[in-house]
């Protein structure tokens, strides 16, 4: 697990306070009040499309830890679960994300994740340590987006101190294209300005069907560093090489890379899964930008052509990438190409910028489409056992 700073220090100029529904606003000394200490109020019911107000704070601050959870629902119930945060006064928010795509896990579905800045223990309990300072003010806010009322937990550790004139504030903007544009890169991120820094990136994918495809992910992540044009500054070689990982992407998890969803259809043989998430953190490798950036990703995937169909070539003849047709002459495969192809492609970027921002709001009809639970996805024990406390 990554840690902010050197946690020898004895910095007495921080210090340290939390959010949660009993001090709302952070008081020192009055956390734990309800019930004369003994539990007090750790929830809420949250009513369906309640906006629900976690802590306005004055600052200077950073937030140091987000911790929430909420029963587990449907898929589309838990996409519409929002988080905004507007930072000192900026007009919208600079933050707004769905909460499960804020710590790391797209498609509304809840699985376990250890990361570096976010993780997801047993896939319920939802965890964030990534730094975000604030000079003036910090408001955050969950909206329930969703018909259904569920009882909601949560507490934010902050401190209020001194914060570096370097320091950046966060911004986490939400992306998707339902499907993407034939030989068009999907755009993970673009229109904030700089100076800042690109702090990583999760990306869901629900892989669409497509005509002799065995693998989706022979795309590039590229990235455009302010006077780049054309061509990027950072291109990568694959997908699937842009988590770390080589020859295809299953599921793995280390601190700065992996692949906390890789979802198939039991026993549907084929070759590429229904959905599929990754995420990647860039703390080694700082990612800064004076005045803009952009970074895109490619939907391109791998094509093996049996031997006798020709047609498959013809078909595809049009979408052709890269270096084009390799004939093979096997016994099996008589050829291979990558081709350009369409998914459905979401993703969550994490910039941080020195003036506050508003990033796009989110079009819940847009987010919560076509993500609905497979007839062949069942409820887990758990979400059963907690379905009384839930209102449909």
């Amino acid at each position: 697990m990554w840690v902010h700073g050197d946690p020898s220090r004895i910095d007495l100029d921080q210090k340290i306070h939390t959010l949660s529904f009993e001090n709302p606003d952070g008081t020192a000394g009055s956390a734990g009040v309800a019930h004369g200490g003994r539990k007090g109020a750790p929830n809420r019911m949250i009513a369906p499309g309640e906006r629900v107000p976690l802590g306005d704070v004055e600052g200077p601050g950073t937030i140091r830890h987000v911790w929430m959870t909420f029963p587990p629902m449907p898929p589309d119930v838990m996409r519409a679960l929002q988080l905004e945060i507007t930072w000192d006064d900026a007009p919208g928010p600079s933050v707004a994300v769905p909460c499960l795509d804020f710590f790391g896990l797209p498609h509304g579905r809840p699985a376990p994740l250890s990361s570096s800045l976010t993780a997801a223990q047993e896939g319920r309990g939802f965890n964030a340590w990534i730094p975000m300072p604030f000079h003036r003010r910090a408001r955050i806010e969950l909206v329930n987006g969703s018909r259904r009322r569920f009882p909601f937990y949560y507490q934010i550790a902050f401190s209020r101190g001194p914060v570096a004139e370097d320091s950046g504030l966060l911004h986490v903007g939400f992306r998707r294209e339902n499907p993407t544009e034939l030989a068009r890169d999907f755009i993970i991120t673009q229109g904030l300005e700089g100076p800042g820094r690109f702090l990583g990136c999760n990306v869901g994918l629900r892989i669409l069907p497509g005509d002799g495809f065995s693998w989706y992910g022979e795309g590039e992540v590229k990235m455009y560093l302010d006077d780049d044009d054309a061509l990027p500054t950072w291109c990568g070689t694959g997908l699937e090489d842009y988590v770390g990982t080589a020859w295809g992407m299953g599921e793995h998890q280390v601190p700065l890379q992996g692949v906390p969803l890789s979802l198939h259809e039991p026993g549907a043989g084929r070759p590429m899964p229904d959905f599929v998430s990754f995420y990647r953190w860039h703390l080694p490798d700082p990612i800064v930008f004076r005045e803009r950036i952009r970074v895109t990703l490619q939907q391109i995937g791998a094509v093996p052509v049996p031997k006798g169909q020709r047609a498959l070539r013809d078909r595809l003849a049009g979408r052709i990438a890269g270096s084009g047709w390799i004939d093979l002459g096997g016994d099996l495969l008589e050829a291979f190409g990558i081709c350009e192809r369409q998914d459905d492609v979401c993703a969550t970027s994490y910039l941080y910028a020195r003036d506050a921002q508003v990033v796009p709001p989110l079009d819940f009809d847009a987010i919560l489409a076509d993500i609905e639970r497979r007839a062949w996805e069942e409820p887990s024990a758990f979400e059963r056992a907690l379905a009384p406390m839930v209102g449909g």
